[in-house]
């Protein structure tokens, strides 16, 4: 069975859609059974606004750079098209999709269908590393991704790395899992052997006549090197 999913990221001009900031950049990688296909979703967009210096620091991405690029508009039906059914991978997926669907519903789209699964690596990172960072770059930090080129935050780049995070987080939840299962039936042969030897053996002892009958059935075996009677 192959297993589809697109991990997904945005850069935006700020935090929050209603107070008017726009997604700048969608990158998507497409996977199958973890591992990416080469297939990709990759637009920078306009947003019709000005770019505020905290988010430029943060993805040097500039007004003049985005002033020739498509609206959101231009490139919603092709993205719809491409995460269509698809499992989406995202790290701190509720960002992500809150962008989303509100540029979708602006344009009369509607959200993100519902029928679209959505994983959300931070709450796994969570999960599996409690108390640990669990940032982006810490989880490449941890599976020794290289990071030497992640200088500013890129919606592609970002992808393509989380990509990576996403097939090592996947393996660490298999084993974990496992480790988890081993546990429980060992707990569940301990509780065995436990009761078994908590039962007390009943010793049957044998009748007068079964000892004659013994004893009678040995001194007939002429042979054997136990018997003391011959």
């Amino acid at each position: 069975m192959v297993l589809e999913e697109i991990v997904l990221d945005t850069e935006t001009t700020g935090l929050d859609p209603k107070s008017g900031h726009k997604i700048v950049e969608i990158g998507a990688i497409k996977l199958k059974n973890k591992i990416p296909t080469g297939d990709k979703f990759h637009y920078y967009i306009n947003p019709l606004r000005s770019m505020p210096i905290e988010a430029y620091n943060v993805h040097g991405i500039s007004e003049s750079f985005l002033s020739d690029k498509p609206t959101f508009d231009i490139v919603a039906d092709e993205f719809l098209d491409f995460v269509k059914g698809s499992t989406l991978v995202i790290h701190n997926a509720a960002f992500d999709v809150k962008f989303l669907n509100h540029e979708l519903i602006t344009i009369g789209k509607g959200p993100l269908c519902s029928s679209i699964k959505v994983v959300d690596t931070l709450q796994l990172a969570r999960s599996l590393y409690p108390g640990k960072k669990v940032s982006l770059d810490a989880l490449c930090e941890r599976f020794k991704l290289d990071l030497s080129n992640r200088k500013l935050h890129g919606a592609l780049k970002d992808a393509e790395l989380l990509a990576g995070v996403y097939y090592f987080m996947s393996i660490s939840s298999l084993q974990q899992q496992c480790t988890f299962e081993m546990q429980a039936d060992f707990k569940e042969i301990k509780k065995m052997n436990q009761k078994q030897t908590s039962l007390s053996a009943k010793v049957i002892k044998p009748t007068e006549l079964e000892l004659q009958e013994h004893l009678a059935l040995v001194r007939k075996m002429q042979n054997a090197l136990w018997n003391e009677y011959k």
